[in-house]
């Protein structure tokens, strides 16, 4: 299973870098959403794939005795996630005003600040 969710991120990260670098700024943004995506899963991927208990220690139980899930890499991909959101807005509202100034969505023809 893990030499599947590597492949999946490495498939990922090369079709998000693929769209980094087209010219066209709404395939930026989905550059960038498929990069956080990617991070995420291997962020998922190395926190370790059990299908164990909860975090939560019982009484009389050794912590090293059972395999238990961990929860850092969940707390860390909801803070991702979040985040990603937030630069995915930004990134929009970004576009749209540089349509509506500029009237393109181009890099190239991106060149000045100087428009009416």
């Amino acid at each position: 299973m893990t030499i599947v969710l590597a492949v999946v991120v490495g498939t990922l990260y090369a079709a998000a870098l693929y769209l980094l670098l087209r010219r066209s700024l709404i395939q930026m943004i989905f550059g960038l959403a498929l990069l956080g995506h990617g991070t995420n899963l291997l962020i998922f991927t190395t926190g370790g794939l059990t299908r164990a208990e909860s975090p939560i220690v019982s009484e009389g139980v050794q912590p090293l005795d059972a395999m238990f899930a961990n929860p850092l890499p969940q707390a860390l991909i909801l803070t991702a996630i979040v985040i990603g959101f937030g630069v995915q807005a930004f990134m929009l509202v970004l576009l749209y005003r540089a349509a509506t100034v500029v009237k393109t969505e181009d890099l190239d023809d991106l060149t000045s600040t100087d428009h009416d």
